[in-house]
């Protein structure tokens, strides 16, 4: 299958995804074409490096590979500490182009340390899940969490250039992939009915890992990306549609100290508590809803959310970063392939509505 090419455009920079099975082949080449500098430096986690280090840096040369932890609870500034001072060590300067082999965690991290070290410089993300290739690597939102809230503190810094190769899934544990796909079933609910259908269709061959079944559902959800940061890269109206399912998803993972929930699982949480209220606002009819939780229940099971209080859920997204003017802006769904954003859900709406997928009042 021919490589896709994607291109972004926003205001602070232009830059292009390639998708495509067997990519890291040409890893360095893609890097060169982007204008990347020779100098040159990986950070990975040691998972991530376990499995395609010895491959990757055969194809590319760097002054210094960095393995930093991985997982949301290692997502602090603690953790980007780490790469500072291994960038300061090396002798780094501003010719350094930072290169972020991993998943969304790492993708943010990196990404957050070449957005501020030496107050900027270049960034290269090559994403190693799904949830990586299919949203966090592109738009350039980087950043670290805070014990109150999710991605807190942050930053907007594009890459230079995204390689993304589905080969590298099939080392992906079944949960981890599993999270990613949440996401793309966020791009079918929000842009593209058939997106969703063709998930719905092809579930079999996609957790196959087949790259045939990956590549276009990979490309449709970040073509659906590129289209809307390139219109609102600093999220003033129209990238909210991206937040969809993740006002509650974020709360939810910030209530259990990011230890209980893989990010996507938060999100297909959160997707079904807003499909609620929407259904009980009469904008969402209640067969699609059913249509989007039988969706969300062939991925597998998600963790139990059943000793969670909705009210200490609701208190959490009232510290989101989303918040403005004391109002919170919410994506609701008119229709597979369609949302509306609405800043008037009351606290009795949300609470409802999580009640509704299993949680303690």
């Amino acid at each position: 299958m021919k490589p896709i090419q994607i291109d972004v455009s926003s205001d602070s920079r232009a830059y292009q995804v390639h998708i495509g099975e067997g990519l890291l082949d040409n890893l360095g080449v893609l890097l060169d074409a982007a204008g990347a500098s020779k100098n040159r430096f990986l950070v990975s986690s040691p998972t991530v490096w376990k499995s395609h280090g010895q491959f990757i840096e055969k194809t590319i040369t760097s002054n210094q590979v960095t393995l930093i932890p991985d997982g949301e609870r290692s997502k602090t500034t603690l953790t980007v500490g780490k790469v500072y001072e291994a960038l300061i060590q090396a002798s780094a300067d501003r010719t350094a182009t930072i290169v972020a082999i991993g998943g969304g965690v790492i993708g943010d991290m990196v990404g957050f340390a070449a957005a501020t070290f030496l107050r900027g410089v270049q960034l290269v993300q090559v994403p190693t899940t799904l949830l990586a290739q299919v949203d966090s690597s592109i738009g350039g939102k980087v950043g670290v969490n805070h014990t109150l809230g999710k991605n807190l503190i942050g930053a907007f810094h594009s890459p230079i250039v995204v390689v993304a190769d589905p080969l590298v899934l099939k080392t992906l544990p079944r949960r981890e992939f599993r999270a990613g796909l949440y996401e793309v079933i966020k791009y079918g609910m929000i842009a593209d009915r058939g997106l969703f259908d063709r998930v719905e269709r092809e579930l079999s061959d996609i957790f196959d890992r087949s790259p045939l079944a990956l590549v276009p559902i990979i490309a449709a959800s970040c073509r659906i990306k590129a289209e809307v940061v390139s219109k609102d890269e600093r999220e003033k109206g129209l990238r909210r549609t991206l937040n969809f399912g993740h006002t509650a998803g974020h709360a939810i993972e910030a209530i259990t100290k990011y230890r209980r929930f893989r990010h996507g699982e938060a999100i297909g949480y959160g997707m079904l508590a807003v499909s609620d209220i929407a259904v009980r606002r009469g904008i969402f009819s209640a067969s699609e809803r059913k249509s989007l939780a039988a969706l969300i229940g062939q991925l597998g099971p998600l963790p139990s959310l059943r000793d969670l209080s909705a009210k200490v859920v609701v208190d959490a997204m009232r510290r989101d970063k989303k918040m403005l003017h004391g109002k919170l802006h919410v994506v609701l769904p008119t229709r597979i392939g369609e949302t509306t954003t609405v800043t008037d859900v009351s606290q009795q709406e949300f609470i409802r509505s999580l009640k509704s997928i299993g949680m303690l009042s």
